[in-house]
């Protein structure tokens, strides 16, 4: 069983070039699934699959979808390499998903949690130059973390992002974030080892920065901000597209800034900007209930 999941995660990211989290986050789902079924895959039936769902009942239904999204992905697999004959997901639903409002930070949210952020020593210098580029760049944490000194063209006013998918991108970089970046870089501690020598983010041993140490500086900045938001590094991407969406960006502009497949998955700002003139003219309309 233990093979079949490892081969399985080779196709995600060999041949489907999946990211590593999505990677890990489908074998994970396959993995209990069938630790819990105590079947082989090709004894499972659309029931099982219904039965494993009530277990889950508790979980939100955006959970249950990636879950569902996970072994139908895997089926699918497996029907292309002979193992089974059917996906048994096809006659399971898909529970209905109402469309994702991410939370978002108001633009003096965004200058608060910066502005707590001491830059006394170099980690300060640090946090803040992390916290300038997740806003003013909207990178995903992944990518941030991912940032190379030999990425950043400042003369140019870019720096180069990989993405999902290890796609490459340009993402425009000037103001804040490249002040704030150069001055990161003028106390930047010595890489401990080659593999680390371009890294842009470094910790305290000189090696890469970790996705988990950028959410725990986001979220102890807001804390000393005084914002009591459920947030993470993500909500700054989320501010950063929906403030440009707000002030007349293109959404085309967008899609490609924030590095979107689809224009889909962008177009979720504009509901964002929907329900914040929706409120103003719901809060201040003659008619509204008392």
């Amino acid at each position: 069983m233990d093979r079949l999941v490892s081969d399985y995660q080779d196709y995600l990211m060999i041949e489907r070039a999946m990211s590593r989290n999505t990677v890990a986050s489908y074998c994970s789902d396959v993995q209990k699934f069938l630790s819990w079924a105590e079947l082989a895959p090709e004894m499972v039936t659309p029931e099982n699959i219904m039965d494993y769902l009530v277990l889950r009942s508790k979980l939100s239904e955006r959970s249950q979808a990636r879950f569902l999204s996970a072994l139908r992905n895997f089926y699918d697999w497996l029907f292309l390499e002979g193992v089974v004959t059917e996906n048994p997901c096809d006659r399971v639903d898909m529970p209905k998903l109402g469309r994702y409002i991410p939370s978002v930070l108001s633009v003096e949210e965004v200058g608060a949690i910066i502005d707590s952020v001491s830059t006394s020593d170099w980690t300060g210098l640090r946090d803040r130059a992390i916290l300038e580029i997740l806003y003013g760049c909207g990178l995903r944490v992944s990518e941030a973390v991912s940032l190379t000194v030999s990425g950043l063209y400042p003369d140019e006013g870019f720096i180069r992002v990989i993405g999902k998918g290890n796609k490459e991108r340009l993402v425009p970089y000037c103001g804040m974030a490249m002040e704030a970046v150069q001055k990161y870089l003028e106390v930047r501690p010595q890489p401990a080892d080659t593999k680390s020598d371009d890294l842009l983010f470094l910790n305290f041993r000189g090696t890469s920065l970790s996705r988990v140490s950028m959410f725990k500086i986001v979220k102890r900045q807001a804390l000393l901000a005084g914002i009591r938001k459920e947030i993470s590094p993500h909500t700054f991407r989320h501010s950063f597209a929906t403030h440009l969406v707000e002030n007349g960006a293109d959404l085309r502009v967008v899609q490609e800034m924030l590095g979107h497949a689809s224009i889909t998955t962008t177009e979720i700002y504009t509901h964002i900007d929907s329900k914040t003139w929706q409120k103003s003219i719901t809060d201040h309309h003659p008619r509204k209930s008392s």
